[in-house]
C-alpha cells in the first residue's frame, strides 16, 4: 500500500488536514532537493576553484618581459661576402652573435650609468637578458637580411627571474638566496621599467615557439606540441570516423544476431572502459616493435588514439541509429527502396547529429590523453617543427598534454607558469570542440 492510497486516520491528521505520514514525505522530498542543490553547489565551487587556480597561474605565461636596445648588425660578422644570400647567412653560428649583443648592452649600460641608472653595467644587463637572445637575434637576421649593416632597435627576452619578479613571483628576500638573480638587478629592472626600456607585453612566442631547455624557461613555447596534436587529431578523424560509423551500421543493421555478434558487442563496450595506458602498450608492441614505425611520431600517436577512440564512436553511433524511429526505415522499404538505400538515404542523415556529437566528444577525449603517448616516446624533448603533411606525420613531435607533463617535471618555478598556460590552451580547445558538438546537435537534431 502506497502513501497515496493510505487514508489518514482522524487521530493522525492535524488541524490542517495533512497526515503525519504526508508531512514526512514532504520533508523527505525537501531534504532530497536540498541534497541535490548542495551537491551542485559543491561541484560548481570546485570547478570555480580549479579554474581560478589555473587562470591565476597560467595567464601570466601569455605575457613576457623584454629589454629594448639598439644593436648594430655588423656586416663583417653576419655577411662577410655582402651577398645577402640566406644560405650564406645561415652558416653563421649562433655564438657569433654574442659579441654583437655584448656591444649593444655595453652601449646601453654607458647611457644608463651616466644618467638615470648609475648601477647599470654591461655585465649586469647581460645577466638580466635571456640565454636565448643570440638565437632570437639570429632568427631575426635570417628573416630580415636587408637590415644587415644597420643599427636596429631589438627586443631581448629578459631572463626568467626578472620576468617572474615583474609578475610578482620573485621577491627581494628570495633574490638574496638565489644565485641567478640579485636584489640590485631587481632595482635596475624597476628603473628600466619606469624608463620604458624594459616592457611587458603579450607573448605570441609562447603559442608558436618550440620548447626550450631547462635553463631558458622564458623562451619555452608550445608550438611543436600544437602541431603534433593537430596532426594526431587529423589522423584520428580520418580513421576513427569512417571505420567507427561503418562498423556501427553493420552491427546495427546488417549483422546476424548470434553469439559471435554478442561477443563483439560486449568487447566493444569493454574496450570503452579499458584504461588508456593499455592502448599505449598495444601501440608500443604493434606499431613500434612490430611495424617499426618511428618513435615519437604523430602517425604512431594518431593510430594509438584511433584505437582508443573507436569504441566511443561505435557506441555513440549505434545509439544514434537506434534513436531514429523504425517507421522511417519501414516506410522507405515499403515504397521499394533497398535496405542500403533506406539506411544511407534516410536513417543515417537523421542520425548524423548524434554521430557528429559522439565523434567530437571522442576527439576531445583523445586530445587530452597523455599516458598512451608517453609509452610511444612522445615525451622526448623536441626542438624542431615537424614538416608539412604528409611527411610531417613521420617526424618527431609531441602532444599538448605531454608538453604539460614535461613542463611540470622541470625544476625551475617558471615552468609551472608555462604548464598552467598550456593547460589553458588545452582547455580552450576542449571547450571549442564541445561547443561545436552542442551547436551541431541543436542545429541538426529533429524532434518526432
Amino acid at each position: 500500500m502506497t502513501d497515496a492510497t493510505m487514508q489518514p486516520s482522524p487521530s493522525s491528521a492535524g488541524s490542517s488536514g495533512i497526515s503525519d505520514l504526508t508531512k514526512k514525505r514532504y520533508a523527505a522530498e525537501k531534504r532530497f532537493k536540498a541534497y541535490g542543490i548542495a551537491a551542485v553547489a559543491i561541484g560548481v565551487l570546485a570547478l570555480l576553484m580549479l579554474l581560478t587556480s589555473i587562470l591565476s597561474k597560467g595567464l601570466p605565461a601569455f605575457s613576457q618581459t623584454f629589454l629594448k636596445a639598439d644593436i648594430y648588425l655588423d656586416e663583417a660578422v653576419l655577411d662577410p661576402s655582402g651577398s645577402r644570400d640566406p644560405a650564406e647567412i645561415s652558416k653563421i653560428m649562433t655564438f657569433s652573435y654574442d659579441p654583437l649583443i655584448k656591444n649593444s648592452l655595453q652601449n646601453l649600460a654607458d647611457d644608463l650609468s651616466a644618467g638615470p641608472v648609475p648601477e647599470a653595467t654591461s655585465q649586469l644587463l647581460a645577466e638580466m637578458v635571456s640565454g636565448a637572445a643570440n638565437a632570437t637575434l639570429r632568427d631575426y637576421v635570417m628573416a630580415n637580411p636587408d637590415e644587415i649593416g644597420q643599427t636596429v632597435e631589438f627586443e631581448f627576452l629578459a631572463n626568467a627571474r626578472i620576468d617572474q619578479y615583474l609578475k610578482g613571483n620573485v621577491t627581494r628576500e628570495s633574490a638574496e638566496a638565489d644565485s641567478r638573480v640579485s636584489p640590485i638587478q631587481l632595482d635596475v629592472a624597476d628603473e628600466l621599467l619606469d624608463l620604458g626600456i624594459m616592457t611587458k607585453r603579450f607573448n605570441w612566442d609562447f603559442i608558436t615557439a618550440p620548447d626550450a631547455s631547462e635553463n631558458r624557461p622564458e623562451a619555452a613555447g608550445i608550438g611543436v606540441a600544437l602541431i603534433g596534436s593537430a596532426y594526431m587529431m587529423l589522423i584520428v578523424l580520418c580513421l576513427a570516423l569512417p571505420i567507427g560509423v561503418a562498423a556501427s551500421i553493420y552491427l546495427e543493421e546488417f549483422a546476424p544476431k548470434n553469439w559471435m555478434t554478442d561477443v563483439i558487442e560486449v568487447n566493444i563496450s569493454n574496450l570503452a572502459a579499458v584504461p588508456s595506458i593499455v592502448f599505449g602498450i598495444l601501440g608500443l608492441a604493434i606499431f613500434i616493435n612490430f611495424m617499426h614505425l618511428p618513435n615519437s611520431a604523430p602517425i604512431v600517436g594518431g593510430l594509438v588514439l584511433t584505437l582508443m577512440t573507436l569504441p566511443t564512436i561505435i557506441i555513440s553511433t549505434r545509439a544514434s541509429l537506434k534513436s531514429v524511429p523504425p517507421s522511417i526505415k519501414e516506410a522507405a522499404l515499403g515504397v521499394g527502396a533497398s535496405k542500403m538505400q533506406a539506411i544511407f538515404h534516410h536513417v543515417l542523415p537523421l542520425a548524423a547529429p548524434g554521430i557528429l556529437t559522439g565523434t567530437i566528444i571522442g576527439l576531445a577525449q583523445a586530445l587530452g590523453e597523455t599516458a598512451p603517448l608517453l609509452l610511444i616516446g612522445m615525451v622526448a624533448f623536441v626542438r624542431d617543427y615537424p614538416d608539412a603533411l604528409p611527411g610531417g606525420l613521420m617526424d618527431p613531435a609531441t602532444g599538448l598534454p605531454v608538453q604539460v607533463y614535461n613542463f611540470t617535471q622541470r625544476a625551475d618555478p617558471a615552468f609551472v607558469e608555462r604548464a598552467s598556460g598550456a593547460i589553458i590552451v588545452l582547455l580552450a580547445f576542449l571547450v571549442v570542440m564541445n561547443a561545436i558538438a552542442i551547436f551541431l546537435r541543436q542545429r541538426l537534431e529533429r524532434t518526432w
